[in-house]
């Protein structure tokens, strides 16, 4: 298997819920379920692959606070080198709905001080060459997303694959964002998006034609997935051909990080070298098992390779 790690946003998450309609401010409503947890893209797929029994190594920073100290003790010894930094620890508070939506309200923390230097005192790149890092929470880590280019170097000096799952913009995707993601995934093998982050940057409704224009301007073999939520996923791989998986019918209970979760079972099995096919399935099962169980869950065996 071909090592892995996750590079990112690492948070606590407070979820309550559910909770309908929205109160009116100034009133108060008691909720049947809270969760302290975890959090964070690169959290969640680390969790994901720990859950998975999948070995990996996670960079990451974390706040000189008491919900610092409980992330770092989360991760083990796989935390024993992540800085802590004088800023508190950024906190996530999830409000969940009837549906399984959520509403966040994030403070800013930690997060904007994670750098590329705290990611090189973590990971070392000659155990990780030939295998994957997926970087995300692009749009939170701001030391370390205006040192990418630099990043994007060290993983190319180390023959590392980079999977990119940037995360939603504070500010929307404006055209500053959309043309700073294009540039960043230009240096991506892979791309790990949602369906209107692939219609958007692409400027096109479909998001299969979105995602073979996206993969166009990416380098030579590079493969492009479009999450879909409900409705499955698909990606355009080397070949340029159009793949797509469905979702398991569930009864959703919380969405939270399902495309965090996605991206772990996808390139567990991607770093098995498994089919493209076999990665979607992988992801999609492991996501629809997080999102209908409480405790989550994300099982433990891997799915059967589609027929031929």
């Amino acid at each position: 298997m071909r090592p892995l790690a996750v590079v990112g946003n690492v948070n606590v998450d407070l979820i309550l819920g559910p909770a309908a309609p929205w109160p009116k401010a100034g009133t108060e409503i008691i909720v049947d379920h809270d969760e302290l947890r975890v959090g964070g893209a690169a959290g969640n797929s680390a969790l994901a692959w720990n859950g998975l029994g999948v070995a990996f190594e996670i960079a990451a920073n974390v706040g000189n606070d008491q919900f610092g100290r409980w992330l770092s003790e989360a991760f083990g010894a796989r935390a024993a080198s992540w800085p802590v930094r004088p800023e508190q620890t950024t906190l996530s508070v999830g409000i969940t709905h009837p549906d399984g939506e959520r509403t966040f309200f994030t403070t800013r923390g930690h997060l904007p001080r994670f750098s590329l230097g705290d990611v090189l005192a973590v990971l070392d790149g000659a155990k990780l060459s030939g295998g994957y890092v997926l970087l995300c929470g692009s749009f939170l880590t701001d030391d370390l997303t205006r040192e990418y280019d630099a990043f994007f170097d060290w993983a190319d000096q180390h023959e590392i694959a980079v999977a990119l799952d940037t995360g939603w913009p504070l500010e929307g995707w404006t055209t500053e964002n959309c043309d700073a993601t294009r540039r960043w995934l230009s240096r991506c093998a892979i791309a790990l998006l949602n369906e209107v982050e692939s219609t958007t940057l692409a400027c096109l409704e479909d998001p299969a034609e979105a995602a073979v224009k996206i993969r166009s301007h990416m380098p030579d073999g590079a493969i492009v997935v479009v999450k879909r939520g409900p409705h499955g996923a698909l990606a355009i791989g080397a070949d340029g051909q159009c793949i797509q998986a469905v979702a398991p019918s569930v009864k959703v209970v919380d969405t939270i990080g399902a495309g965090d979760v996605f991206n772990a079972g996808f390139l567990a099995a991607l770093a098995k070298e498994k089919p493209l096919a076999t990665c979607l399935k992988a992801g999609t099962e492991v996501a629809s098992r997080a999102i209908s169980t409480l405790p989550r869950s994300y099982g433990s065996s891997a799915p059967k390779e589609p027929a031929q």
